[in-house]
């Protein structure tokens, strides 16, 4: 396809850039009516403009490129600032921005009380525009600024109530373990630029894709292993994961679109982007492969036992990023992004009713003390039913269509990964619905008023609930297929029966627990013991990080950078320094003393010693 300048693909993260940039330096002094219009306006734009983009491009049988102006040359490496739109990203754009358009809309009712309402518009406008830069990236260091530029906005939205030490440590969190991955990240690019001299996407695969698999096929293994390093790490997979459940501790917007339908999946999208790398690379595929099923269900077990309504739905982000992970790894690119889709609308659905739940009880957010709340919320009801619904994979909702598309992939690649991915469908299903039947069912055990959110809330739900039902029926897999050489898997209706029974099952039994015999629960934690306790306190992984990596450095730092570096050498330094100036200062401060006949002695002493100087040195010559 020619290139069309004209269309001008760098409107549509520069949008929500203005956006932020309008409320974070004159929002503070603007009403909250102006601040919302700016930021779901500077969203919805770029949300039309991709729509305006994507209609003008049509088929888009070929990737369509903008070249800008040359960014970076050094020697023979040669980077610019180039924006491309193909069919993936193309899917990846309207996820963005149309599901960010609705958070945005919801996120004025929820935040509305908020003191730092500006501010966290700025943010979020913010992300949208890094979240644009990464989808839209032509090559992998302009991407690099993308998923760098999320990872800062992450940071900041986690640690919005900064002043509580939770959110402070929850930031923090993030942003350190996201850092692991994206040094295996930086590791990746410069082996690129060593192997093929570029970080131009276009000519990277192409090169791979020529590369004979005797030829230099450990390198790109290796470039491989290192993306999966960062995609680990923005993608919450193991052993990486323990930052996004944490991350709950941000305004229930900020879970909703960053960690369910954009952010996380950007290291799904980095896989599938690289394709043409990973399958000159078998050993990374199944790599990711297996990462994925032991996150889905590492995570899924920890999501039957956590009662935080938001640390519920955060380990099944977890655990359904594992699937897209098992997606990729199989080789079915085009089901994992499927499912990215599906889970960007029934995802963002449980998050944003959970967080009109806890709007509807003034704060709270332990299962505990809710129940009952059907007949007080019913839209919320309605519409969170319908997600859970989805991600349980029941036809004929969204998650049954790529959830499905997924596990046919991985019974054709070995089917031994089927069964493990079916009980996990079967956990998931469990774990959500306990907390759908907690929530809603028996009576109410709180001491709120419950109260329907405002319809500026519930609409964003009714059109999410909307997509959670009928979103599988998009032509995702068929848009996006011509890009992956990849064969797909017969329909087999035994499979999808099992996979669906499995669901099921799991929301069946979560009903026997939870409604009919609401004792069992108990019951079944006390004969399980040490596991269920192990499983309560999420097998423990991070107080093991805390004992083998957190507390080693801080006691390191104490006894070398404190004690040895800060007290011993820079203190030290800094006395000596002191110590010296002092010593001159009380050896030349008797000069200073005041008196005019010693004032006078010692001109006479400086003049009697010029002058013989001057004769010691005219009578050498």
């Amino acid at each position: 396809m020619p290139n069309q300048p004209d269309l001008q693909l760098w409107l549509i993260p520069v949008f929500p850039l203005i956006g932020a940039f309008l409320n974070g330096t004159l929002g503070r002094n603007w009403s909250k009516g102006l601040i919302a219009g700016v930021a779901i306006g500077a969203s919805a734009l770029s949300f039309v403009w991709v729509v305006k983009t994507l209609s003008a491009l049509g088929q888009l049988d070929t990737a369509h490129v903008e070249r800008y102006f040359t960014w970076i040359a050094s020697g023979d490496l040669n980077v610019g600032f180039d924006l491309a739109v193909d069919r993936l990203s193309s899917v990846m754009l309207l996820v963005v921005t149309g599901v960010g358009t609705l958070i945005h809309v919801y996120a004025v009712g929820y935040m509305d009380h908020d003191k730092g309402f500006w501010r966290f518009f700025s943010y979020l406008n913010l992300f949208l525009f890094f979240m644009l830069i990464l989808v839209l990236a032509q090559n992998f260091l302009l991407l690099f600024v993308g998923w760098e530029g999320v990872g800062l906005c992450s940071y900041l939205l986690i640690g919005f109530y900064f002043l509580e030490k939770y959110a402070g440590d929850a930031a923090k969190k993030a942003f350190v373990v996201n850092r692991v991955g994206d040094f295996g990240f930086s590791l990746a690019m410069l082996l690129m630029v060593v192997q093929f001299g570029s970080l131009d996407m276009t000519k990277v695969f192409t090169a791979a894709k020529a590369m004979p698999v005797e030829a230099q096929s450990g390198i790109l293994t290796a470039i491989a292993l290192l993306l999966v390093v960062g995609a680990c790490g923005k993608s919450a997979q193991v052993p990486l994961y323990v930052w996004l459940p944490d991350a709950m501790a941000g305004p229930t917007p900020v879970s909703a679109l960053i960690h369910a339908a954009t952010m996380v999946t950007a290291g799904v999208y980095v896989v599938a982007r690289s394709s043409e790398v990973f399958l000159k690379a078998p050993l990374a595929m199944e790599v990711v492969a297996v990462i994925g099923l032991l996150t889905a269900v590492v995570a899924a077990l920890i999501g039957t036992a956590q009662n935080d309504i938001k640390k519920v739905f955060a380990y099944s982000t977890v655990s359904q990023l594992g699937y897209m992970f098992v997606g990729l790894g199989v080789g079915a690119f085009s089901a994992g992004i499927f499912h990215v889709v599906t889970h960007a609308f029934f995802k963002a659905l449980l998050f944003l009713g959970a967080g009109s739940v806890i709007h509807a009880l003034h704060g709270e957010q332990d299962l505990a003390r809710m129940g009952g709340l059907r007949s007080k919320i019913p839209i919320t009801y309605w519409t969170l039913m319908a997600a859970a619904l989805a991600i349980a994979g029941v036809w004929p909702f969204a998650g049954f269509h790529s959830k499905d598309a997924i596990l046919l992939a991985a019974h054709a690649h070995a089917p031994w990964m089927f069964w493990v991915g079916v009980v996990t469908a079967g956990l998931t299903a469990f774990y959500v619905f306990r907390a759908i039947f907690l929530c809603f069912f028996g009576e109410y055990r709180g001491h709120a008023h419950p109260h329907e959110s405002p319809a500026i809330m519930y609409m964003p739900l009714v059109i999410l609930a909307l997509l959670s039902v009928a979103g599988g029926y998009l032509p995702i897999m068929d848009w996006i297929a011509p890009l992956f050489p990849e064969a797909h898997e017969a329909h087999d209706m035994t499979l999808v029966l099992i996979s669906v029974g499995f669901g099921l099952a799991g929301i069946l039994a979560a009903y026997y627990v939870y409604v009919l015999k609401p004792g069992t629960a108990e019951a079944s934690a006390a004969r399980l013991g040490g596991l269920y306790r192990a499983i309560a306190n999420k097998f423990y992984v991070d107080e093991a990080y805390d004992a083998a990596i957190v507390h080693p450095l801080e006691q390191g730092s104490r006894a070398v950078l404190l004690h040895g570096v800060e007290q011993v050498v820079v203190e030290g330094g800094l006395k000596g320094t002191v110590a010296m100036v002092r010593g001159f200062g009380g050896l030349f401060r008797h000069l200073q003393g005041g008196n005019i006949r010693s004032y006078a002695v010692y001109a006479l002493l400086g003049a009697v010693v010029f002058l013989g100087l001057m004769v010691a040195k005219g009578g050498s010559q």
